[in-house]
């Protein structure tokens, strides 16, 4: 037979590939829709009840990895909340004593008072700041990654690192501040040992050591506002700050409010500062809720009464959490 007769025809459809040329995966899905075929009604749902389960298997080590790290911790916190737990003697049940305890400290507004003012400082600082400065970057036309790297340096420095540089700025005897303040013959100040500026010491250095990676997330979602809206407000005639207050910021305001409520919960949760720098001092002013906690558990071993603290300011975290959703929902049901 000539060549041409055995070629097949261009116009004829292409042959099925045959059996043995088929990949193994194509063949196991070919056997099983044939066996999904052959099956009863009773056989086809749970088939597909099986198809449905494996998916729930693949999720299975997640999920318990997830439960022994995170839920089993949570769950033995609230219960020893309820004991008198101090890792020598068996944990006795003592009910509601544990708060009573902790609401009687002296200590706790103490903390407490601390812990609101420093996460208002921090979010008069911490929250603007970053923003301002990511709008000042996504105006540039040059220099923009050098400005992004500069701003985003201290995040990556270790924490013992910030602590060491920023406790000898703070240093009365030669320290940089009050280096500056001679250079126009102002006095100097203590500012670790002063009660009334060992706060706001600490917030200057969470919010140097953290606005760098809000600042990233600000500047993400500013360059995810479409330029044909800018296009049109710039037909409009609208300058900088119209275009700032009617295009920019609703257009990242689901930005804004969840790194609002993330900094309130990181804010309330600050523990290395006080603890590295003041030690909680002076004069408890710099005692934050964390930093009681820790006194209760590793200086009191008092495990319970920790316990309790952390429940309480849980249940405050997990009331801001509540919040954020609810507003969430109803920003999109608005849209």
């Amino acid at each position: 037979m000539s060549r041409s007769s055995s070629s097949p025809s261009p116009l004829s459809p292409p042959r099925e590939p045959a059996p043995a040329l088929m990949s193994g995966a194509g063949l196991l899905a070919a056997r099983g829709e044939q066996a999904h075929r052959r099956l009863g009604p009773l056989s086809r749902r749970l088939w597909a009840l099986w198809r449905q389960v494996q998916g729930y298997l693949f999720l299975l080590p997640a999920l318990l990895i997830f439960a022994l790290f995170v839920w089993y911790p949570v769950v033995l916190g609230f219960v020893m909340s309820f004991q008198s737990v101090d890792l020598i003697n068996p944990a006795t049940w003592v009910g509601w004593a544990n708060y009573r305890h902790v609401f009687a400290d002296p200590l706790f507004a103490i903390a407490w008072r601390n812990t609101l003012a420093f996460t208002g400082y921090a979010l008069l600082f911490g929250y603007v700041v970053p923003l301002v400065l990511a709008l000042a970057i996504n105006e540039m036309r040059h220099g923009k990654s050098y400005f992004r790297l500069a701003f985003y340096l201290p995040v990556m420095l270790p924490p013992i690192v910030t602590v060491f540089l920023w406790r000898w700025m703070y240093d009365p005897d030669s320290g940089l501040l009050n280096a500056l303040l001679s250079l126009v013959h102002l006095p100097g100040r203590l500012w670790l040992e002063d009660p009334q500026t060992a706060l706001p010491a600490l917030v200057a250095v969470a919010t140097w050591s953290a606005a760098g990676s809000t600042m990233l997330v600000y500047l993400a979602a500013l360059q995810g506002v479409p330029a044909s809206l800018y296009e049109a407000a710039e037909i409009d005639g609208a300058g900088f700050w119209r275009r700032l207050w009617h295009v920019t910021l609703p257009c990242i305001r689901p930005i804004m409010l969840l790194m609002l409520v993330l900094q309130i919960i990181a804010t309330m949760q600050v523990f290395i500062e006080p603890f590295t720098i003041t030690d909680g001092g002076p004069q408890h002013a710099t005692l934050s809720i964390l930093l009681l906690i820790y006194t209760y558990a590793f200086q009191n071993a008092d495990f319970g009464e920790a316990s309790a603290l952390s429940v309480l300011l849980f249940l405050v975290l997990a009331a801001f959490g509540l919040i954020y959703l609810r507003l969430t929902s109803h920003m999109l049901q608005g849209d």
